[in-house]
């Protein structure tokens, strides 16, 4: 029995592609980070900045607390700072989708939508700015080391042990780089010769959740030594893999899941044998405003 809420957070399941793996001497896996309580895996790292920032004095129950985000982040944030009471504002592009925001809202959060010809890196000056000027705290999912050592301490070990020591290839999109920056360090200490690959969108796609940064931008987390190969899917790939996802394997799930299965496949076709693990980062129910499965 759970106690908490928080207590749901991790321990997702892994289920084998059935269909859309044509390899037979490939076994392709998918984690289903939808299956945390708030619908991604980005629960992990907002318990974890939370969690320890309160711990360590970072801020408190009377700080102002702020975080720029795509949206699932954000959601994450949302719910557990409200758990621990604490108030906090999420800052994204005007042209999220209207559940991620009235989601953040009923968790309690205050939602500022920052113009979307400036993308996520207008909605990061916007917080800066805040923190900067009006005595704001950010959480800073993009420097802040409790977000990789989320998966350092359990998306990473909950692979290991469930694909029995067998994983060969590790597959996730990279947005914030958390995911795998700490899922890679857990495994490569393992075993080193585990692949880790990282998808990024084609220049000119624009994939929620997936991004290439520009240098200024670039995440203080990421460590490209800990990404072995960089596979790059277009945005109509992506699409077209969330849209087969939830068909033919009964996976409901968000564009850049969609590009990260999208390049678990493509690389799935390039093996003579091995275990391939690709996150399936969140639910597809919260782009049913969007076009993704019109």
């Amino acid at each position: 029995m759970s106690h908490s809420i928080l207590d749901l957070i991790g321990n997702t399941p892994l289920v084998e592609s059935k269909v859309l793996n044509k390899n037979p001497n490939v076994k392709l896996y998918f984690k289903l980070e939808g299956h945390n309580p708030g619908g991604s895996v980005k629960d992990r790292a907002a318990y974890n900045m939370i969690k320890n920032g309160l711990e360590r004095g970072d801020f408190n129950k009377n700080s102002k607390l702020i975080e720029a985000t795509s949206g699932n982040t954000g959601i994450a944030l949302a719910m557990i700072a409200g758990i621990y009471g604490l108030d906090i504002e999420l800052v994204m592009s005007e042209n999220s989708t209207i559940e991620r925001v009235q989601t953040m809202k009923a968790y309690g959060a205050t939602v500022t939508l920052t113009p979307a010809d400036v993308g996520i890196e207008g909605a990061r000056d916007y917080a800066e700015a805040k923190v900067k000027n009006e005595g704001y705290v950010m959480i800073n999912q993009f420097s802040n080391d409790d977000n990789w050592k989320a998966h350092y301490h359990s998306t990473g070990p909950e692979i290991w042990k469930d694909t029995d020591e067998k994983i060969t290839h590790f597959v996730s999109a990279m947005g914030t780089t958390g995911t795998i920056m700490g899922t890679s360090t857990f495994l490569k200490e393992k075993n080193k010769n585990i692949q880790i690959v990282g998808v990024q969108p084609t220049d000119n796609s624009s994939i929620p959740g997936i991004r290439k940064w520009p240098k200024e931008y670039l995440p203080k987390i990421f460590d490209a030594k800990k990404v072995d190969q960089t596979i790059e899917v277009s945005q109509e790939e992506a699409k077209q893999m969330a849209i087969r996802l939830a068909k033919e394997e009964g996976i409901f799930s968000g564009m850049s899941s969609g590009g990260a299965a999208a390049a678990a496949l493509r690389l799935a076709e390039t093996l003579e044998s091995g275990v391939i693990v690709s996150i399936v980062c969140d639910r597809g129910d919260r782009y049913l405003s969007s076009d993704l499965f019109d």
